[in-house]
């Protein structure tokens, strides 16, 4: 059972993360999809590589945002690890 509650707080985390990201954003491209700026922006799309990836190896959540300069990316690979990792592990629950 702390299981699955650890599983629904990193998955409320992610979408708060990604929804916050989401909102910056919308004020300065209004016709851009969140989608479509989360699938070109190269920090996310970092982010949901390695935490896919470790959470495929049975790896505990390590974030690297120290590879990115800027807060907003940091941002970005934060919300892109969270999402691939928990996206990942549910994949994995029967």
């Amino acid at each position: 059972m702390s299981n699955l509650a650890t599983y629904a707080l990193v998955i409320a985390v992610s979408m708060g993360t990604t929804a916050m990201l989401a909102n910056r954003k919308r004020a300065t491209n209004p016709d851009a999809s969140a989608d479509s700026r989360l699938a070109s922006n190269g920090a996310f799309q970092d982010g949901m590589y390695l935490g896919k990836l470790a959470a495929e190896n049975g790896q505990p959540r390590r974030l690297a945002v120290g590879r990115w300069s800027t807060d907003q990316d940091r941002a970005s690979f934060t919300a892109g690890y969270e999402r691939g990792y928990i996206e990942s592990l549910a994949r994995a629950i029967p």
